[in-house]
């Protein structure tokens, strides 16, 4: 039997308890790198606002393959990295 009521929104507004700024390329960082370019801290911050259980990734690298924004548009990624090292330090790590 299902539980009433999506899960998801039991845990909802998770704020952050610090946050500091990438200092070297991960995949992580590629991830956070395009959650932020799209307008949101990170992937919990996506799932709460659009409510979404998964983010679209492609399989082969496991990065983010596709994000809507705020406004409803579509930002669509490579497969590839896309966060280049002179961006890595503007990538913001939240931790929880």
């Amino acid at each position: 039997k299902k539980s009433e009521g999506s899960g998801v929104m039991a845990k909802a507004d998770i704020e952050p308890k610090s946050m500091y700024h990438a200092k070297k390329w991960s995949d992580d960082v590629e991830n956070l790198y395009r959650f932020q370019q799209a307008g949101y801290r990170d992937e919990i911050e996506y799932k709460q606002v659009k409510q979404v259980d998964m983010v679209e990734c492609w399989p082969e690298t496991g990065f983010v393959k596709k994000l809507q924004r705020r406004d409803n548009t579509f930002y669509y990624y490579d497969k590839q990295r896309e966060c280049e090292d002179k961006e890595v330090h503007k990538v913001k790590v939240y931790v929880y």
